[in-house]
């Protein structure tokens, strides 16, 4: 029987997921003409349905908690979690541009979906925050020449690492790198990347020392990933914690999204496309934005982050709910005619499946 109730909400997601594509399209085509898609990003654009959806239960258990435990509950969210309330036409945008680009929400850190309420429209923006591996990704599809490895390392006080740069004498940029306590690597005191290709003559190291790394590091990063103090309420009363965070894990991410960046891997100009200046305008965008994203999103996670922590992407955000949420069918059944009386919904109800 169990079995069986899986089969079901399985087949109900591909089929909402479907819908999704459909109405996507739908609202693209209607503001950039005639789209032409193929059946691998219709299939990526599947799985961002599916991710997203996913996100938005996570995220409602978490308004229906907070709100619960809010002593004056004028500081409720009153705004649930659901698709009613989702910011289509923005997301429509976001998910063709991105399946364009071949970043695929359900590979590991590909691209992560992070809710926020837009409090001008009482609408939730949908921020698709691309992970380091989609960083690695997008970098690899649009380089001028493919590397053909990247080799990624953090240096630890008690390592030896010297770099050996190009110069008259020596026409190949590498370095030596010895671990030499494994055990016990002390802190950590830089980083660097190692991008060869097959014409040697290529290879770039790039050094980043920790200062560099630091100046990366978000303004109001949570402890929780960086490590620090943060603000704990006990017995009705707020007290300062220190937790270990993962820091070593935030300093490796920063060192891959500078890496893999065009600084250090060239564009190939003639692949840059529509798609790929619609990115960089968003991570443009995101930046302005990063302040008020940080104060809507609920930093909890406790364990390893799935995501750089730029914007405090949440594990917690990118669970998996395993059942598609109930309002959904009747969302994506809507009539196409609409009674005069509804046909202006409250900023509340959102754009229509």
């Amino acid at each position: 029987m169990v079995k069986n109730q899986e089969m079901q909400n399985v087949t109900n997601e591909m089929s909402l997921s479907s819908r999704f594509t459909a109405k996507v399209l739908q609202e693209f085509g209607s503001s950039s003409g005639e789209l032409q898609i193929t059946d691998y990003q219709r299939s990526l654009i599947q799985g961002y349905f599916i991710g997203i959806d996913r996100a938005l239960n996570t995220a409602e258990e978490e308004r229906v908690r907070k709100n619960a435990n809010n002593k004056d509950h004028t500081y409720d969210n009153t705004v649930p979690y659901t698709w009613a309330n989702v910011n289509l036409p923005e997301l429509s945008r976001d998910v063709v541009h991105y399946a364009r680009l071949g970043l695929d929400m359900m590979q590991p850190n590909h691209i992560s979906p992070i809710p926020y309420l837009n409090k001008k429209n009482q609408l939730y923006d949908i921020t698709l925050m691309i992970g380091y591996a989609g960083i690695q990704y997008v970098a690899e599809n649009y380089a001028l020449v493919k590397p053909k490895a990247v080799t990624i390392e953090l240096v630890h006080s008690t390592d030896t690492f010297t770099p050996i740069m190009k110069s008259r004498t020596n026409p190949v940029e590498s370095y030596e790198f010895v671990i030499t306590n494994p055990f016990n690597r002390g802190d950590i005191v830089g980083g660097f990347g190692y991008i060869e290709y097959d014409d040697a003559s290529r290879n770039k190291l790039v050094i980043m020392p920790m200062s560099a790394i630091l100046k990366r590091k978000p303004q109001y990063a949570s402890a929780n990933f960086w490590g620090g103090t943060k603000t704990e309420w006990k017995n009705g009363k707020k007290q300062e914690v220190e937790v270990d965070g993962w820091l070593e894990e935030m300093c490796r991410k920063t060192l891959i999204r500078e890496v893999y960046s065009s600084k250090h891997i060239p564009l190939d100009p003639r692949k840059v496309d529509a798609s790929y200046q619609y990115m960089k305008q968003q991570e443009e965008r995101l930046q302005e934005t990063a302040n008020e994203m940080r104060q809507e999103i609920n930093v909890t996670a406790n364990r390893i982050p799935l995501e750089e922590a730029e914007l405090e992407s949440l594990e917690a955000l990118q669970a998996a709910s395993q059942k598609p949420k109930e309002d959904l069918t009747e969302l994506f059944e809507a009539p196409e005619e609409v009674p005069a009386e509804k046909t202006t919904p409250q900023p509340s109800d959102g754009p229509q499946f």
